[in-house]
């Protein structure tokens, strides 16, 4: 039995969440953490929540700051980048209006038209990778299929070369690092000195692209005008770094997580292998049982109220930090039936969180479906007899969850 507390320094947590999720649930679906924030782990409050106009997701703007914080300064600083445009906020931690601007200028690149016009590239991609792994009998998952294959898509999306992958995958790892609740100011620091670094090999390119502009999303982007409006060049560098990150680290790890999840449950996995119906709902079950991003923070903006987990009111005052634990509300029973078991046609698996939900429900969503559900269906449709080939690995992460090593072989 494990203690309902909420603890990301506990190597035990970040290993297996979800049974200190159930706890939580039970016995205190509103913790008030002694790490400073309010954790809900409940399908309803955490639904509420993310889509209540009550709270912001700017936390540097609405957050009620201590005096002793030691990241006041930190925050300043990027406050004065802000204020001097050699910085934007991302896109992810804007509130409306200003969210809906940026938002509005650059969703027409991921319509459902847009995303399915990538599908034959995608599968290209899949097929060129097991066309090279089927004489060798195996792969290894993640370097060989679920990191390469989402990191082309989106350097194909802005055009932009892949020759500084291997740069580009250590600073995505440093600035997801960085979202972690463990995370400290060594981290911190080396966060900002990977965003620095990537905004200046991506300032290069994109100067580049202005005078000579391409069929591309990055030119697009360049382009985009509405209303008079466009993206400053900070906002622009920004968001190129957040497609860039977002639009590989999340995706990697559903296609590893899913195919792990899989081969723990073969019978679903051979399910799935023989019903292309199902296509659609499994991944949305695999983004339900172990989604890649397990937590997001809001800040309410008014004094609000939840209910503990014996009736009472619990008050959590405005600027309070509230941690949502997509994780646990995609576990809770009285939305899912039989939560820890996976089920690729479970008839409500669409009701996950795993993209969070609200304004700010994932910009990149159906494509990161588009491209695990061909990763995950070609493999196990050309080899149904995959298996693991030795002990898969885990990233030491709570936040964005994943494997990063799962060797694979087959007959």
């Amino acid at each position: 039995m494990v203690a309902a507390f909420f603890n990301p320094f506990d190597p035990e947590f970040r290993a297996d969440p979800y049974p200190f999720y159930d706890a939580l649930r039970t016995d205190d679906p509103v913790h008030v953490s002694p790490f400073g924030f309010t954790v809900l782990t409940r399908y309803d409050d955490v639904a509420r929540t993310l889509r209540g106009a009550e709270f912001a997701r700017d936390i540097e703007a609405n957050v009620t700051e201590r005096p002793d914080d030691p990241r006041r300064a930190r925050r300043e600083r990027q406050r004065q980048r802000i204020e001097d445009g050699t910085a934007a906020k991302s896109i992810l931690n804007l509130d409306p209006p200003d969210h809906t601007r940026l938002r509005r200028l650059v969703s027409q690149a991921f319509t459902p038209t847009a995303i399915e016009r990538l599908r034959p590239r995608v599968q290209q991609l899949v097929d060129d990778v097991l066309d090279t792994a089927a004489d060798r009998g195996g792969l290894e998952l993640v370097e060989d299929l679920a990191f390469p294959v989402p990191f082309q898509v989106i350097s194909d999306l802005l055009d932009i070369p892949t020759d500084h992958s291997d740069d580009v995958r250590a600073w995505s790892q440093l600035l997801t690092a960085g979202l972690e609740p463990t995370v400290d100011e060594a981290g911190l620091d080396a966060a900002e000195a990977a965003g620095l670094q990537m905004g200046n090999y991506l300032t290069e390119i994109i100067e580049h692209r202005r005078s000579h502009p391409g069929d591309d999303l990055l030119s697009a982007l360049i382009a985009v005008e509405e209303a008079g409006d466009r993206l400053s060049p900070a906002e622009l560098r920004t968001f190129v770094i957040l497609l860039y990150v977002a639009g590989h680290e999340t995706t990697v790890n559903l296609i590893g997580n899913g195919t792990l999840a899989l081969l723990r449950h073969p019978d679903e996995l051979r399910r799935w292998a023989a019903d292309p119906s199902l296509d659609a709902n499994a991944i949305d079950e695999l983004l339900r049982f172990d989604g890649p991003v397990q937590q997001t923070v809001r800040v309410p903006t008014v004094d609000v109220t939840y209910e503990g987990a014996h009736g009472e009111a619990i008050e959590v005052p405005k600027g309070s930090l509230v941690m949502t634990v997509l994780g646990a509300a995609s576990h809770d029973p009285s939305v899912f039936d039989d939560p820890h078991t996976l089920r690729l046609d479970r008839p409500n698996a669409n009701r996950h969180l795993g993209f969070a939900a609200g304004v700010h429900y994932c910009l990149g969503a159906s494509l990161a479906k588009l491209e695990a559900s061909t990763a995950i269906t070609s493999l196990i449709r050309r080899f149904p007899d995959v298996e693991l080939a030795g002990e898969p690995g885990w990233r030491d992460r709570l936040t964005i969850r994943g494997v990063d090593h799962l060797p694979l072989r087959w007959r």
